[in-house]
């Protein structure tokens, strides 16, 4: 059913910001036409937190090691708010070329293990595969 998740970054710079998830993020990345990446992620979360507003999202990325990620960011000239303490995580956020702001947070909260795929997801990978070899 579910073989993974598709977050998408919203920028009045696309280009910049993919730049960067690119070239400083090292993120691997597709090109599936016209410059448009598609950038693979490390495994993921999903939490549910109260809101009186529906349709409300965020996007973090995750750090084993906030502070040298931050120190690296800087060496690259990328722009980093302070790291907060917020009980569930030391927290930061980076800021995008195109002027957007990105949350970038070491865990203190436990982790769930990662969603492996599926036996029918994989089957059905494999066969695109092959028929993309021959």
């Amino acid at each position: 059913m579910i073989i993974g998740a598709h977050s998408i970054i919203y920028s009045k710079s696309p280009e910049a910001d993919r730049a960067l998830l690119r070239e400083v993020f090292e993120l691997p990345h597709v090109d599936v036409g016209d410059g448009w990446l598609i950038f693979g992620l490390p495994p993921a979360e999903l939490a549910v937190h109260p809101s009186e507003t529906n349709d409300v999202h965020e996007f973090y990325l995750m750090s084993d090691d906030i502070d040298g990620f931050v120190t690296e960011m800087r060496k690259r000239g990328v722009a980093c708010g302070p790291v907060r303490n917020e009980g569930w995580g030391l927290f930061t956020h980076v800021t995008l070329p195109g002027g957007g702001k990105l949350g970038v947070y070491q865990p203190r909260h436990a982790r769930p293990k990662p969603m492996g795929l599926r036996k029918r997801a994989r089957t059905t990978a494999r066969r695109s595969s092959r028929r993309r070899a021959r």
